[in-house]
């Protein structure tokens, strides 16, 4: 039982498996880490019965709830516990028959005039599950958060019985080892422990020596990668590992992001790629951004019904061993998109992604960064393009040239000229073939870093004070924020900005900005009738200054229509030359190499 936040009365929590109940109260465990996704374990697992096991002491009554996928509840069981001075143990067994298309399963706990302490309640199955040993994977570039994660993960025995290797792939300036608290958590972790220091090659090259370093070097039957910037609930382990020994044939388990800024809030949970766009989006039905605090699982309907996923996020996701040995290994993007595409490559084996709800970590919240915009965007784009190549149905090539035209002009509307030239390389490398990814392991991001040098609204500055006030009418300003919806409107507004681009901006503008933007007010049909601004970061911590310079605008907007027209004409060509280079992009051998040198 994990102790998750109690409902309608303050419990005294005795110990992370244990609380006591005061009299005249009541406390249901229908929350998040606590219920059982009944749903779930009947839709991808051979378990036909759950049995819930806890033992009390005291008096008063345990009763034992269902819901269906509306979200209505269903009484199923109950006992009075009277007098117990001893602690007592109580079973119930709940048939998982009717939670086909949704349901959790929870107990709520009842007392009169003498309290109740309830201890080790857990969801259990009577035929023992065949034992699995998990290795999990951690990628750094923050050593400080590296050693956070390992010391919550050895921090609970249950989780260091079924964890059989750790393998932190450390491609940081500073070191791992050097830490603070790095000698302690070795010696809790001991032999499992592996510190593997590489080159930065990215998420995918570190994810895939933690998957290498397991699969080739040891023989356990599951591996988990996990981002280190995260707030481990060690249990989560423990209940991927569950489902994943349960599962009638091999599934990837995925777990839901919380909120690492506000716990109490769902902000990930079951998410799909959308192969007609190629844009990844929250499934059909899931529910996002959502706060257990203001609303609780057994209030909130729409929390019930189950909801698949065709991938998920590598902030914490297990893979069994067979997966990978069939599959083969992450492609080598660096970062973004590695984690879809290898979900999307392993669905097309027959193996699935479910995204479990209980099973979770805090993260920060992708709210807070606008990572399109800034150094990423050649990963963004590069690597979607790839995925389409790779596993898109349809032909997506009018799209892609279309919505990507649409976006190098909203991009440069907005003078985040750094962005498009990112893109337009991006492109460009895309349709160079598939032989390049490999070395562009080590040498994409210091590319990256050095194209970005040129442009202004790429360098970030400490706070909008280090330049005069702004000339702008802010009242013109907000005017020029109204959204329409309207298409006329839109295309009017459009005109407007683009025919204000090619005009020399005001000589005065290159030092004095014309506005203050707050990132959430750096939209297009602002910036693209301004000369200058300065635009807050994301996270706030900084300013850039977008100064709106005409030629930069006619060059890269002919350049990314010589490249989209290009893509268009050649992308039969590019999805067969992708397709056809699968099986060495994704080979052990070809990443032994990387590995090696």
């Amino acid at each position: 039982m994990y102790l998750d936040e109690p409902q309608d009365v303050h419990c005294r929590v005795d110990s992370r498996r244990a609380l006591t109940v005061p009299e005249h109260a009541k406390v249901s465990f229908a929350t998040y880490f606590n219920a059982f996704p009944a749903s779930y374990w009947k839709r991808w697992t051979a378990v036909g019965e759950v049995v819930l096991r806890l033992e009390v002491r005291g008096s008063g009554r345990i009763d034992v709830y269902r819901s269906k996928p509306s979200g209505d509840v269903v009484h199923l069981d109950g006992r009075f516990v009277k007098d117990a001075s001893e602690w007592t143990a109580l079973e119930f067994a709940v048939s998982l028959k009717p939670f086909e298309d949704g349901g959790f399963i929870w107990f709520d706990v009842f007392t009169h005039e003498s309290p109740l302490a309830v201890r080790d309640a857990e969801w259990a199955v009577r035929t023992p599950l065949p034992p699995q040993r998990v290795a999990v994977t951690i990628t750094t570039m923050r050593p400080h958060d590296a050693v956070a994660a390992l010391a919550a993960l050895g921090s609970d025995p249950a989780v260091l019985d079924v964890v059989g290797k750790v393998v932190v792939a450390d491609q940081g300036a500073v070191k791992v080892r050097s830490v603070d608290g790095f000698d302690e958590v070795a010696r809790v972790l001991g032999p499992r422990l592996t510190v593997v220091e590489q080159d930065n090659l990215g998420g995918s090259g570190g994810f895939t020596r933690g998957m290498f370093e397991a699969i080739e070097n040891s023989d356990v039957e599951q591996v988990m990668l996990m981002d280190d910037d995260i707030r481990l609930e060690p249990e989560a382990v423990l209940r991927s590992n569950a489902f994943a020994r349960a599962a009638a044939k091999p599934v990837i388990v995925g777990s839901h992001m919380l909120n690492l800024q506000a716990r109490t809030r769902l902000h990930s949970s079951a998410e799909i790629v959308d192969l007609g766009t190629c844009f990844w989006r929250a499934a059909p039905g899931a529910v996002t951004d959502h706060d257990f605090a203001t609303s609780s699982l057994r209030e909130t309907p729409a929390l019930h019904p189950r909801v698949d996923a065709t991938y998920n996020g590598w902030w914490m996701c297990l893979f069994p061993r067979e997966v990978i040995e069939r599959v083969g290994y992450p492609l080598p993007l660096f970062i973004k998109w590695d984690d879809a595409e290898y979900s999307l490559r392993a669905l097309e084996h027959g193996y699935p992604t479910v995204s479990l709800p209980g099973s979770a970590v805090w993260h920060m919240p992708w709210t807070d960064k606008n990572d399109s915009t800034d150094w990423q965007a050649y990963f963004h784009t590069r690597n979607r393009l790839v995925l389409a190549a790779l596993h898109s149905p349809y032909d997506v090539r009018s799209w892609i040239v279309k919505h990507g035209l649409k976006l190098s002009l909203r991009h440069l509307l907005s003078m985040e000229y750094s962005t498009v030239a990112l893109q337009q390389k991006a492109l460009e490398d895309f349709l160079d073939g598939p032989a390049g990814l490999f070395d562009s392991l080590r040498t994409a991001l210091p590319e990256v870093r050095r194209l970005r040098d040129g442009f202004s609204d790429a360098r970030r500055l400490e706070s909008a004070r280090e330049f005069p006030p702004p000339t702008f009418d802010a009242v013109r300003a907000e005017a020029l924020l109204q959204p329409t919806s309207r298409k006329a409107a839109i295309a009017v507004r459009a005109a407007k900005s683009v025919l204000h681009n090619l005009r020399p901006p005001q000589p005065a503008t290159g030092d004095r900005p014309q506005l203050n933007v707050p990132a959430l007010d750096a939209r297009w049909f602002l910036l693209g009738n301004l000369d200058s601004a300065t635009v807050s970061t994301a996270d706030g911590t900084g300013v850039a200054f977008y100064k709106r310079d005409p030629e930069q605008f006619r060059t890269l907007m002919a350049r990314a229509v010589r490249n989209y027209r290009r893509l268009g004409r050649e992308w039969p060509r590019l999805r067969r030359l992708y397709r056809d280079a699968l099986p060495e992009l994704t080979s052990a051998e070809r990443w032994r190499k990387v590995f090696e040198n």
